[in-house]
């Protein structure tokens, strides 16, 4: 016989499986957005609004579970953890969102070396498909290998700005890169939506992190 506390495990699980991939197609329009320069702002500002309009409702509906069934062990793991996983979702779409309104607001960057940006981008979009993964397929052990990546990640983040800070004298002599970095535009633009990329790769931990509690009961060591 199907529990009503089943039935509503389902439903919030079914909210989540919309959020991921809400939350994907937003992340990955925004990078192509940056690649290729299109304008799809309105497209991601719906997907990051439904994305918060959905994350209030996985917060409800594990209110109203734990409140009128009392949930325990592994079930009531799981609703705690859908509240974190969701608010990690809605983030991905608001960090989509301010990547293209500042790309809205620099104007053209085309002349701009994009190379940082999009060697970030490809691990970020490894690990928000990990991050899926593991969440469709309650693998514990992910985590481990979201947070290698994000060490990546920040890696490349530290690189960058001291790069901007002090070039290499390899930097300097290619002239490409060179009048790059002479556009504000180009430095700003790309230090900021590293940052945002950044913050993307940490809440792609977390939703690692979130589920190896799911399954194991305890916390990750590394969050």
């Amino acid at each position: 016989m199907t529990r009503l506390l089943d039935l509503g495990i389902d439903r919030i699980s079914n909210v989540i499986m919309d959020m991921a991939k809400i939350s994907e197609n937003s992340v990955f329009a925004a990078i192509e957005s940056y690649q290729e320069s299109t304008h799809i702002k309105k497209q991601i500002f719906d997907w990051s609004e439904k994305l918060r309009v959905l994350q209030e409702e996985v917060s409800d509906l594990a209110i109203e579970l734990i409140a009128r069934y009392q949930p325990v062990a592994s079930d009531l793991r799981f609703i705690k953890s859908c509240m974190e996983i969701s608010y990690g979702f809605s983030r991905f779409g608001r960090y989509s969102y301010d990547i293209v309104d500042l790309l809205e607001t620099m104007g053209s960057i085309s002349d701009c070396d994009k190379s940082a940006v999009l060697e970030m981008a490809k691990t970020v979009r490894g690990m928000i498909l990990l991050s899926l993964q593991a969440l469709q397929s309650r693998d514990k052990s992910a985590g481990e290998k979201l947070y290698r990546m994000d060490d990546t990640v920040d890696t490349l983040y530290r690189k960058y700005l001291r790069d901007i800070i002090t070039p290499s004298q390899e930097q300097q002599s290619d002239k490409r890169l060179t009048a790059s970095n002479n556009n504000p535009r180009c430095y700003i633009s790309a230090l900021l939506i590293l940052r945002y990329l950044e913050r993307i790769s940490d809440h792609a931990c977390y939703i690692g992190d979130s589920v190896h509690y799911v399954v194991t009961g305890v916390s990750s060591p590394r969050r």
